[in-house]
């Protein structure tokens, strides 16, 4: 017999969900089966399956260890040691942790080899003691907000399910405030609020943003206001309001101010002269701020708070070299 006692970030599954996560290589029919015989049973009762999982119920499985360990595969932790840096953590609660994710870094996997800033998610609590690795048969930690490799800044990531799946309604709902820094081509002098729409080429990893409907095309709101200019360059803040595939960076070149350092969309003669000089390979875009509003359980503790993140060294030194620093 095994007895699993529930925690809070397993809290909020369907039993039956949870079965097949700790013990996925079994089929459907067989958790069904064994809760009808009581083999299964959840705070000393018959259980169903639809149930939903609070913290500290006691689920009991009357099954031998060698029928668990069939079912239940093999556990995979990956710890990142390829990579030496530290995980960047701006914000830690029992359900939310905030980090600032560099540039080259995916925030996923696209490929299974990947290393992803959710495998160093997963190495960070690990290590911390707040992930066991027991934990990872019903729960992965995950990303609740995706940046471009290439771009910098604050990325939320749920440490329990319910944190999880707060944090992913509240960036689909478009609840929190997300805003960028990035370096432009060109001068400018007023705020602005842009429509377009946008169309993707999938085969290519790239996006289209056109200032009329187009078919298939989404519509994207971006919202920007100039910090600084000078010498044919703009520091923006940007307010992402729509939250598409490199719509800053798409955006933005639709307009005629390219990022500067991005040759998927930006100017390449520009960027040539400031990689040689620099080394900057590339786009100067960075998620720098998140803002919540007033909420309740489990982001209680974000309610009403501003959290910031800081660019990377090679931001700040262009930025510096060409308009004379970062400001506020």
């Amino acid at each position: 017999m095994r007895e699993i006692i529930i925690s809070d970030r397993e809290e909020g599954q369907r039993l039956d969900k949870f079965l097949k996560k700790y013990m996925d290589q079994a089929p459907a029919g067989f958790f069904y089966k064994m809760m009808r015989k009581k083999n299964i049973v959840l705070n000393g009762k018959k259980a169903a399956g639809n149930e939903k999982l609070r913290s500290g119920d006691v689920l009991k499985l009357f099954l031998s260890d060698d029928t668990i360990d069939k079912f239940s595969g093999t556990v995979k932790i990956e710890l990142i040691q390829k990579r030496k840096t530290e995980l960047d953590v701006i914000y830690e609660d029992e359900h939310v942790l905030l980090v600032n994710k560099p540039v080259g870094l995916l925030s996923q996997k696209a490929d299974p080899s990947d290393i992803s800033l959710v495998e160093a998610i997963t190495d960070y609590l690990l290590k911390s003691g707040s992930l066991t690795p027991e934990d990872l048969r019903t729960f992965r930690p995950g990303v609740c907000n995706r940046l471009d490799r290439n771009t910098s800044g604050i990325v939320a990531a749920g440490k329990s399910l319910a944190g999880l799946q707060a944090l992913s309604l509240g960036f689909k709902e478009r609840t929190f405030g997300k805003y960028y820094r990035c370096l432009v081509k060109g001068e400018i002098y007023e705020t602005k609020h842009i429509n377009g729409y946008l169309t993707k080429n999938k085969e290519k990893n790239q996006v289209t943003v056109a200032n009329y409907p187009l078919e298939k095309a989404e519509l994207v709101e971006t919202e920007y206001r100039p910090v600084k200019g000078k010498d044919g360059y703009t520091l923006l803040e940007v307010h992402l309001i729509t939250g598409k595939p490199h719509q800053i960076r798409a955006h933005l070149a639709s307009e005629g101010h390219p990022l500067i350092g991005d040759y998927k969309y930006g100017d390449k003669k520009t960027n040539d002269r400031l990689k040689k000089k620099y080394g900057l390979t590339s786009q100067l875009l960075h998620a720098y701020r998140l803002e919540f509003p007033q909420m309740k359980f489990p982001l209680e503790s974000l309610s009403g708070r501003k959290f910031f993140a800081e660019a990377p060294e090679l931001f700040e030194k262009i930025e510096r070299e060409l308009m004379g620093g970062m400001e506020g």
